[in-house]
């Protein structure tokens, strides 16, 4: 089944709005640089590491304001102490900025290991411990996931394994719900809002004002279940985040979280 989020109507193009856009652009490339070195710096410097990360998740929200986008968000009431795996849809690269500001914790990220040869994000990734998927090597992921989950981290993975270009959800890949069950961690499903219509494809950096809703659904344990249930846990899981979208329930009242740790 695939569920398309319809697109907001078309504004007008004025010039005032180009200009914000051409604006948001800069910020998001001198927020993305500035604060990614001084993250790094203050990785290797400071040995409360969590300061770091306060850091991070407070200049994530920095960045949505300035953007001038709301993120909302709900479904929190779902959690408890964790850790988790997050298994979120993928509509844009602002989702990444959503979820380390607006989710709870000091999550760590998967993601494909070709971002880690860049230079600048490279590093942040690195030296923040994200977690590089080699699809060649699943079970040094698995292992890398194990640690953080021996360290109380939760992680945040798209299983779609890439962006949606044109808002439909795509297959789900297995290997997330393969690692869940081996780590014997819950799944949560959360469903990205409004991310495309900030951050449309095709506009590269581009950055509209606008309203993104994060909502997390209930947790998924995976006590109990084994390789044979890989398939079952990822259609269920996709199954939820299809209602949610199908809902349309972006236009209900949500808390708006303005200082998330």
């Amino acid at each position: 089944m695939s569920v398309s989020i319809d697109a907001q109507p078309q504004e007008v193009e004025t010039a005032p709005r180009r200009m914000r856009v051409a604006v948001n652009g800069l910020v998001f490339r001198a927020m993305l640089f500035t604060m990614g070195t001084i993250a790094v710096a203050m990785y290797w410097l400071i040995p409360n590491k969590n300061l770091t990360w306060s850091f991070a998740k407070a200049q994530a929200r920095n960045l949505a304001r300035m953007l001038r986008v709301r993120v909302r968000i709900r479904g929190l009431e779902h959690l408890g102490g964790g850790p988790y795996m997050f298994t979120p849809n993928h509509q844009s690269h602002f989702d990444i900025a959503a979820l380390l500001g607006y989710l709870p914790g000091y999550n760590r990220f998967a993601a494909k290991k070709e971002l880690f040869a860049e230079p600048v994000l490279g590093a942040v990734l690195r030296t923040m411990g994200m977690v590089p998927i080699d699809r060649g090597n699943p079970l040094e992921a698995i292992e890398m996931l194990g640690q953080l989950k021996a360290d109380h981290f939760s992680t945040i993975i798209f299983p779609e394994g890439t962006r949606s270009r044109d808002g439909a959800l795509l297959p789900f890949k297995k290997g997330p719900f393969v690692a869940a069950i081996h780590l014997g961690v819950p799944v949560v499903p959360v469903v990205c809002k409004g991310t495309r219509e900030v951050m449309p494809p095709g506009r590269y950096l581009s950055i509209l004002p606008g309203e993104v809703e994060i909502v997390v659904l209930e947790p998924i344990p995976t006590t109990g279940m084994t390789y044979d249930d890989r398939d079952r846990l990822c259609q269920l899981v996709r199954q939820r985040i299809v209602e949610e979208l199908a809902e349309g329930s972006r236009s209900r009242p949500a808390a708006d979280v303005r200082a998330t740790v």
